[in-house]
């Protein structure tokens, strides 16, 4: 079982309903072709099975037919961070299927005789698309080789760098447990970019027109070469020397901290890295320390959901922890929890993660992107670093030249190590700043020097179309909350710096000090859109933003 769990297709639509003249409906010869030609080369009988009773239905059902014309409909595509998206049959999926055909395409668009590293997480057929990947590409002429089990995404893009490979990562990172994906990173470790997607996906469409039963071909998976300890060994080493710690041995030994993988694949190397540097009390949460393709204790396995700490801050109360370190399932990300003065826990905002370890690691390059806060630039500005901004997503931030790069969706990245998001290392980093001061001193500190950032998200799942349309209408608001439109951006044509991408900013002043702004974009992982709003206090509030926004917007 591949973890591929299709209903049967008795249960489309109204099984009882009288397949009448009005039920039926034409289903066009070349989707049956396509279909046919889909089911010949599915080796997951799961999917395949699904497919073959879905197609006998179609013509006869409408309900069938239209499922088929929506799963055959469009392919999944490379977004913010690969392919991702529901394990189902069909190529809007994740399947085996997709895998191989992803697979080929990479496979074609790589140079002759080059090599390419393979990673895996926990996630149901996690493994079996590993090894589909690995089988295709090495058919091609490639050398591949394969971590034996389950591993970190950061270990995945550490490995790519460290063999100077191509590299890819199956895995959904914190999507919803039915959901998996395709990272693809080039050999210096950082993940896809424009034009290398696009020239990607045109050779998937090619596979796609071959797509049989012998095609893609399948090398033996006992050619595929496995990947030795020796490389996480290095890893744990690069990653301690990219952190360089400023506490004493002495606090490190008594700070408390626990650790939270979220039911994914990062407790090993997180207890091992913070071992290594010292922090000796650190306790994992148990119901979620080992992977779990199920989640059973999270409704979403992604730890900015609320909720999803819970286990963890109880935890941490119950052992009077220090700090509260949570790794989504592929430990690429960040959630980090801290006592205040009246012994409540606190769970910080990614940009407060990423201001407080701009402040602690004292880089001179740093960068973040368009929806994280403006305060990394004040910052930047005050402290004559290097800043830069780019569009969402480490793909973007790996190649700015920064030695500390953040998102706010809990993404942290030591550049100079990994030119791609790592919790781990972060969590190293969190964990020597909470032993040598309190975070929430800290950020008190940095918002005497610079003022209040306060940010927000609003989050929409229906009709992103139409709220990108309404974002965009003319004429713009020449006010929100109060304050006023100093600067409307539109990048569906890009900027200097910044290639075209579907984002609204609008930025917002009072007189001429900033007083925050808003931006508006589509999820590039899944199916909502997201309106990032920030506010600069004393000039304007949170509350009266968002306020403003939603009825700008018509939210709600």
């Amino acid at each position: 079982m591949l973890g591929i769990d299709e209903p049967h297709s008795g249960h489309l639509g109204d099984a009882g309903h009288d397949e009448g003249m009005e039920g039926r409906t034409e289903v066009p010869e070349p989707l049956i072709e396509r279909v046919r030609a889909w089911i010949a080369a599915d080796p997951d009988p799961v999917t395949a099975g699904y497919l073959t009773e879905l197609l006998e239905r179609a013509g006869g059902d409408r309900d069938a037919t239209a499922e088929l014309a929506d799963r055959f409909g469009d392919r999944l595509h490379f977004g913010t961070a690969g392919l991702r998206g529901p394990m189902a049959a069909g190529p809007a999926s994740m399947n085996r299927v997709t895998v191989r055909l992803a697979a080929a395409g990479l496979g074609a668009y790589l140079p002759d005789g080059s090599s390419v590293v393979i990673g895996f997480d926990g996630r149901r057929s996690s493994d079996v698309f590993a090894i589909d990947t690995a089988r295709v590409l090495l058919a091609l002429g490639h050398r591949v080789l394969r971590f034996p089990k389950s591993v970190p995404t950061p270990l995945l893009a550490f490995a790519s760098r460290h063999f100077g490979s191509a590299g890819v990562m199956i895995t959904a990172s914190h999507n919803p447990k039915d959901d998996n994906g395709m990272k693809v990173y080039l050999d210096d470790g950082a993940q896809l970019i424009p034009p290398a997607d696009a020239q990607i996906e045109m050779r998937i469409g090619l596979a796609m027109e071959r797509l049989s039963p012998s095609w893609p071909e399948l090398a033996a998976e006992s050619d595929v070469e496995v990947v030795g300890p020796d490389v996480v060994e290095a890893y744990l080493t690069g990653a301690s020397r990219a952190v360089a710690l400023r506490s004493t041995s002495d606090a490190r030994a008594r700070l408390r901290i626990v650790h939270t993988a979220m039911h994914g694949v990062g407790t090993e190397l997180a207890i091992k890295l913070l071992r290594r540097a010292g922090f000796s009390d650190v306790r994992s949460v148990p119901q979620q320390a080992d992977p779990d393709p199920d989640f059973p204790t999270v409704a979403f396995p992604n730890p900015e959901e609320p909720g999803a700490l819970d286990l963890a801050l109880a935890l941490a109360r119950e052992a009077h922890a220090d700090l509260v370190l949570a790794n989504d399932p592929d430990a690429d990300r960040l959630a980090v929890g801290v006592p205040t003065k009246i012994g409540e826990w606190r769970v910080l905002r990614g940009d407060e993660v990423g201001w407080l370890l701009a402040d602690h690691l004292q880089p001179t390059r740093v960068a973040t992107t368009i929806v994280s806060s403006s305060l990394l630039r004040a910052m930047a500005v005050d402290r004559g670093w290097t800043y830069a901004e780019t569009l969402t997503g480490f793909k973007w931030l790996a190649r700015t030249g920064a030695q500390f790069a953040y998102e706010e969706a809990l993404g942290y990245a030591m550049c100079d190590f990994i030119p791609d998001k790592d919790g781990l290392t972060a969590a190293l980093a969190m964990a020597d700043l909470a032993a040598c001061a309190s975070p929430v001193d800290r950020l008190a500190e940095i918002e005497a020097r610079y003022g209040r950032y306060a940010t927000g998200q609003l989050t929409v799942r229906q009709d992103i179309p139409a709220l990108m349309a309404r974002a965009r209408s003319v004429p713009h608001p020449t006010e929100l909350a109060g304050a006023a439109v100093a600067r409307w951006r539109d990048l569906k044509n890009g900027e200097p710096g910044l290639p075209p991408s579907d984002v609204v900013i609008v930025e917002l002043t009072l007189g001429e000090t900033p007083a925050g702004r808003v931006i508006v974009r589509p999820s590039g992982t899944e199916p909502k859109a997201k309106v990032y709003l920030e506010a600069i206090a004393p000039h304007l509030s949170l509350a009266a933003l968002e306020s403003g926004v939603e009825a700008w917007l018509r939210l709600g």
